[in-house]
């Protein structure tokens, strides 16, 4: 009997747990698309807690175990998430670089990470974790849905008095590319940069220089920046979300990716004036 409950208790210090048979997502976008896949009945993690920025977010002891014995780990490479990346190399089960063999663009000379702002890029994601999931029929099925988004996009953004989006970080260059507008970023790829006094002015003449009448700035980022710009502009502010997390309110109220992405759409409608 003792040697039944050491050898089980062995077995508890090893990490057999209710771990190995998760998954586990890098953050918002991800952990959407592997629950849409997955189905109910199997565990997700998000590793970036509600409301919080995924650039920011730290990972625990604990997180760095679900993340080595978890059953698949969806993530996007290129230095993301480093402490993610650095957990990896323990990991015992399929981890899945969502970003690599996509089409990256980049940005101040760094790989641009935000691909799941283009619909057409995201349902290649939704596609992939469906192959990495074992559920390639559910993978497509949520593709279609996300491919519908685009249709839906590229309508309500096709005649616009403006083409030019003012935003507080460089995180819609996929999104304005696909339908043809242009980004203006107060900062850089990483919503913590302080712009130069200098990249400020620069950013505020090319504000005067389009016409445009709206600075956007996003739910998990202090508005302070924008606000100052709309300021120095005579420009008015408003929400453009990156979908990089969810407040927790937003979750308990039922909003998800697509729910966002159209009120996106509708704050660009506003704010470019399309008809």
């Amino acid at each position: 009997m003792i040697l039944i409950l050491a050898a089980l208790a062995a077995l508890a210090g090893c990490g057999v747990s209710k771990d190995d048979r998760s998954i586990v997502a890098a953050f918002y976008p991800l952990a959407f698309a592997a629950e849409e896949v997955a189905g109910s009945g199997v565990e997700v993690r998000n590793l970036t807690p509600p409301g919080v920025e995924p650039h920011d977010a730290e990972l625990s002891p604990r997180d760095v175990e679900r993340v080595r014995s978890a059953r698949v780990v969806l993530y996007l490479g290129g230095g993301f998430q480093p402490a993610l990346e650095e957990a990896l190399d323990g990991a015992r089960g399929q981890t899945v670089d969502l970003l690599r063999g996509l089409d990256v663009r980049t940005a101040g000379g760094a790989p641009d990470p935000h691909v799941w702002l283009d619909p057409q890029r995201y349902a290649q994601i939704a596609e992939r974790v469906g192959d990495a999931l074992g559920a390639p029929k559910r993978g497509s099925t949520l593709a279609g849905r996300i491919r519908e988004l685009d249709r839906e996009l590229r309508s309500g953004l096709a005649h616009c008095r403006r083409r030019t989006i003012v935003t507080s970080h460089a995180a819609f260059g996929y999104l304005a590319a696909r339908y043809g507008l242009e980004q203006v970023a107060i900062s850089g790829l990483s919503p913590e940069s302080e712009p130069s006094p200098r990249a400020f002015e620069r950013a505020a003449a090319r504000v005067r220089r389009t016409g445009a009448t709206t600075v956007f700035f996003e739910p998990l980022v202090s508005p302070r920046l924008a606000r100052a710009v709309a300021r120095e502009t005579g420009a008015r502010t408003d929400v453009l979300n990156p979908l990089e997390g969810l407040t927790q309110s937003e979750l308990q109220h039922g909003s998800d990716s697509f729910a966002v992405m159209q009120a996106n759409l509708a704050a660009l409608r506003r704010g470019l004036e399309c008809r």
